[in-house]
C-alpha cells in the first residue's frame, strides 16, 4: 500500500500529488476514488490502468454438448472477447488493441463446470473473488497438443497450433496454421518448424511457471492461396526457398535461405520461453505457452521472457470430446462448382500485413 500510494503522490496526473498527506497510510478495506470527474481528478495512470480494452469488443455463441453420458442436447454459452493489452507495461497506457484477450463468459450462459464462474459473479470491490486452489503439476511436454479454437493475435492475425514434443530427446515440432478471417476458415499459409528445447527449471517471475530455451533448427513453408504464391515468388532470389518456386498446396524447406524474410523467419533461431501445465474441470491436460509479445518481435534474449500465457493447447487424448468438428489439423477451403474443395484468395494488403507481422524470429 506504501507503494501504491507513493507512486500516487509521485504522479503528474491532475489533483493526484498530495492525494494521500504525508505520515498518513491507506487503510486496508477503505474505499478510495481515483478518478473523479466531478473533481477532475485522474490517477489511474500511476497504476498502469487503462481501459483501451472496451474499444474492441466481440461476441461470440456456441453450444455446448450436455455432460455425461445420458445426456442429449447441448446449452447455450456466450462468450465477451475484449482488445488485447499490451505486453509492455509502460506501453498500455496509449496502447490501442488490434487482437482479443481469451473471452469473459456470461455469468448465465456458461461452460459447466465453471468452478471459479460463480465466486468472480458473486464478488465486490470490498470482496475480491477467491479462486478455488489448483495443484501444481510439473511441467510434462511429452505428446501433442493442440489449439481448443482459432487464436487471435494482435495486427488481425488469426490461427490455430499444433504441437508434438518428444521427452525422450529434447525435440519439438509445431505446426502454425494461418487463416484470414476469425473463424479459421479461409487458410493462407501454413508453417512447419522444429528443433530442440531446454531441461525447464521453475520461473523466479512466475509462479507455477518453467523457463524453457527452445532451439528453432529447421521450418518450412506451404502457401494455401495464390496471393501467398506470388508473394512468396516475388522475394528477393536466396532470401526464402527457391526463387520463383513456390505453388499453392506445396511444402517448401526454408532451412536453406535460414529462413524466409519475406515472412520475417529467421534460422536458427533461440526463443526464450514460459510454459505452464493444468487440469481443467473435465481433466483434460492444458498446456500454457508464454504470451507472444505485442509488438510483434521474439523472445530472443533471456529478458524478454514472457511473464503471461497464450490461450492453452489441450492435449490431443483429450480434445476430441468437445472438438469433434474442430479444424486445427486441416484446412477447410471454399467449395467450388466441382464439389471439391479450392483455396479463396485474400486482399493483398491483408496479407502482406499477415506476412509482415507474424512469427518474427529476428
Amino acid at each position: 500500500m506504501r507503494e501504491v500510494a507513493s507512486r500516487i503522490n509521485q504522479s503528474s496526473g491532475e489533483g493526484c500529488s498530495g492525494f494521500l498527506p504525508p505520515g498518513r497510510a491507506w487503510a486496508p478495506g477503505a474505499l478510495y476514488e481515483l478518478l473523479s470527474a466531478k473533481t477532475e481528478r485522474d490517477c489511474t495512470a500511476a497504476l498502469g490502468f487503462a481501459m483501451h480494452e472496451l474499444s474492441l469488443v466481440r461476441v461470440e455463441t456456441h453450444h455446448q454438448p450436455l455432460p455425461g453420458p445420458q445426456q442429449s442436447g447441448s446449452s447455450l454459452v456466450e462468450e465477451l472477447y475484449l482488445g488485447d493489452i499490451h505486453t509492455d507495461w509502460l506501453e498500455r497506457l496509449h496502447y490501442r488493441p488490434t487482437g482479443y484477450q481469451r473471452p469473459l463468459q456470461s455469468a448465465v450462459h456458461h461452460t459447466h463446470p465453471c468452478p471459479a464462474c460463480g465466486a468472480i459473479y458473486r464478488a465486490d470491490e470490498h470482496h475480491p473473488p477467491i479462486l478455488p486452489a489448483q495443484v501444481e503439476l510439473p511441467v510434462q511436454l511429452s505428446g501433442s497438443w493442440v489449439s481448443t479454437r482459432c487464436e487471435v493475435r494482435p495486427a488481425v492475425l488469426f490461427l490455430t497450433r499444433y504441437f508434438i514434443f518428444h521427452g525422450s530427446n529434447h525435440t519439438w515440432q509445431g505446426y502454425y496454421y494461418h487463416y484470414s478471417d476469425p473463424l479459421c476458415k479461409q487458410p493462407t499459409f501454413t508453417i512447419y518448424a522444429s528443433g530442440r528445447y531446454t531441461q525447464g527449471v521453475p520461473s523466479s517471475k512466475v509462479k507455477g511457471g518453467m523457463e524453457l530455451a527452445f532451439k528453432v533448427t529447421q521450418a518450412r513453408v506451404t502457401p494455401m492461396d495464390q496471393v501467398t504464391v506470388v508473394m512468396l515468388n516475388s522475394s528477393e532470389p536466396g532470401s526464402c526457398g527457391l526463387a520463383s518456386s513456390w505453388s499453392a498446396g506445396v511444402e517448401q524447406d526454408i532451412t536453406p535461405t535460414n529462413g524466409c524474410l519475406a515472412l520475417g523467419i529467421r534460422l536458427p533461431h533461440m526463443e526464450y520461453e514460459l510454459f505452464r501445465t493444468e487440469h481443467d474441470p473435465k481433466e483434460r491436460s492444458l498446456l500454457y505457452i508464454g504470451e507472444r509479445p505485442t509488438d510483434g518481435s521474439s523472445p530472443d534474449r533471456p529478458d524478454k521472457r514472457p511473464t503471461s500465457y497464450q490461450a492453452p493447447l489441450v492435449q490431443c487424448a483429450g480434445a476430441s470430446e468437445e472438438f469433434p468438428s474442430y479444424y486445427s489439423l486441416k484446412y477447410v477451403g471454399k467449395e467450388g462448382a466441382n464439389g471439391s474443395e479450392e483455396l479463396k484468395p485474400l486482399p493483398v494488403a491483408l496479407l502482406l500485413l499477415i506476412a509482415l507481422q507474424v512469427l518474427r524470429w529476428d
